[in-house]
């Protein structure tokens, strides 16, 4: 889903989670921001002149965005996504109305509303950075 500043914490025997919070570096903050609060209704975690955090409206995963060459940042964090290969999916509860919203606010859609024959139901959109994003109800 990076050029990736990830967020994990190691298994050990008796520690059952890990957590990870992937990363895009990016110029385009102030748009990937619009973007993630405005279309998807992300909120945002924490934010400062080169760093925005987003989470999602359940609070349950997150995302950051970095700005490229920041002198606070060590070298493998430098250089930007080139906007190809990656994607995010999105698991959702009702991606009809998810959908039907979407088209209503005049987003781009990449990939209509379709039916998988394993029995997803999805559609993607794709974030100001070039990333695609699958919005997806996941088949029983």
């Amino acid at each position: 889903m990076f050029a990736l500043t990830s967020n994990m914490y190691c298994q050990t025997k008796n520690e059952k989670t890990m957590k990870l919070n992937a990363g895009v570096v990016t110029e385009k903050l102030a748009e990937t921001k619009k973007f993630y609060t405005e279309v998807l209704n992300f909120g945002v975690t924490f934010e400062n002149e080169f760093y925005l955090l987003l989470h999602t409206p359940n609070k349950t995963a997150e995302i950051s965005f970095l700005l490229p060459n920041h002198p606070s940042q060590q070298s493998l964090f430098h250089a930007p996504f080139n906007g190809h290969g990656m994607y995010l999916t999105i698991e959702v509860d009702d991606v009809d109305a998810l959908y039907q919203n979407l088209k209503k606010k005049g987003v781009n859609i990449k990939i209509d509303l379709r039916n998988e024959p394993w029995g997803d139901r999805h559609f993607a959109i794709q974030d100001p950075n070039g990333i695609g994003i699958d919005l997806v109800k996941y088949a029983p």
